[in-house]
């Protein structure tokens, strides 16, 4: 037999084991990925059958997640998870709130006990990979701050040397004051708790002579103190806090339906959308409206939700501008500036990408 025959010989088996193999990998690779998709839509798919969101929040903080007199609950927190039902269910009701502790609502949101966190929660590297959460858009800027009895004497963070503070465990604040005490060389005591109700009672009852925490939760606790005027929020910010919603990682399609309805809310302002002309803004014949409200094009379908979801959501929370004068505006007990919060034509940091 000529060697070449022998050389097709041999190389037949190897070229049918290399098409086996390379069939195999093929059948392995669709069934993976037919796997993630069906994955993918798990949370979401629950969500519906369900027929109601299932949303962690403080529950404690005015202004952001609290429950009124009446026993419904309120703030901007809030107001992100009724988005997102809006969204989905067309109904801002079809929401649970479960309140949860700092030291809780990751593992809340990795198990599953809730859907989506809307828990004035500061984004983080740490918490965007070892943690394993998907965040959405910044809906607050925030940054740590310090209060404390205006008749103590103390004006900045030297005062505190050797002082008792505040905080609660299992935030970024009580990692961002130690690393502030560290670097200016300030021996302090820090005085930990869990519960946050715990830590400001402790404050309020003199165990600390300071309480360090966001400054809107400052200034949102003060109002609950005994004597709010006899206390004071230092001109110091200590850190960046930017909170944001989160849910579990590797949810694409349920992660992309809570972070534009964070940007629906922002674009809504921008455009000048509010609740009370968005129905009439959808006859409208600016293409610009026209493809953000739905009345044209399928955006809402590549979400998995209805072409009109922007117009649910608007319709049933306002815009970003309505939900923030609501819960912390000039009208409320909090009154808080925009700022950073702010559109981004307004010079503040909010900005959505184009619907398109």
């Amino acid at each position: 037999m000529p060697k070449w025959c022998c050389s097709i010989l041999i190389t037949i088996p190897i070229f049918l084991t290399l098409i086996s193999c390379s069939g195999e990998s093929r059948k392995t690779a669709v069934s993976e990925n037919a796997s993630a998709q069906q994955q993918v839509k798990s949370r979401l798919d629950t969500i519906k059958s369900r027929g109601k969101l299932i949303c962690g929040v403080s529950g404690e903080l005015p202004g952001f997640s609290f429950v009124r007199a009446d026993g419904k609950y309120a703030g901007l927190d809030v107001d992100i998870c009724r988005a997102i039902a809006a969204a989905i269910f067309n109904n801002p009701n079809a929401v649970q709130f479960r309140n949860l502790n700092a030291k809780e609502r990751f593992t809340a949101v990795q198990t599953g006990e809730v859907d989506v966190l809307s828990r004035n929660t500061t984004l983080t590297l740490g918490r965007d990979t070892s943690v394993k959460m998907e965040f959405a858009p910044v809906i607050f800027y925030d940054g740590q701050g310090m209060m404390v009895r205006k008749d103590s004497g103390l004006k900045k963070l030297e005062d505190l040397k050797g002082k008792p503070i505040c905080t609660q465990t299992g935030t970024t604040n009580e990692q961002n004051l130690a690393d502030q005490m560290r670097r200016r060389g300030l021996p302090y005591k820090p005085v930990v708790f869990e519960d946050v109700n715990t830590a400001y009672t402790a404050y309020a009852e003199g165990r600390c002579d300071a309480v360090t925490s966001d400054r809107s939760q400052l200034l949102s606790r003060r109002t609950a103190l005994p004597k709010p005027q006899d206390h004071e929020i230092l001109n110091v910010v200590m850190s960046k806090e930017p909170l944001a919603p989160a849910v579990a990682e590797g949810d694409t399609r349920w992660a992309n339906i809570v972070r534009w309805v964070v940007y629906t809310l922002i674009e809504a302002e921008e455009l000048g959308i509010n609740s009370q002309n968005v129905t009439q803004l959808t006859k409208s014949k600016d293409p610009l409206f026209r493809r953000f409200l739905g009345v044209e094009g399928s955006l809402g379908k590549g979400l998995g939700l209805s072409n009109d979801f922007t117009v649910r959501i608007i319709k049933a929370v306002g815009n970003y501008g309505e939900i923030y004068n609501r819960n912390l505006g000039p009208k409320t007990a909090l009154k808080l500036d925009r700022g950073p919060n702010n559109l981004w034509t307004k010079n503040g940091l909010l900005y959505a990408p184009p619907f398109r």
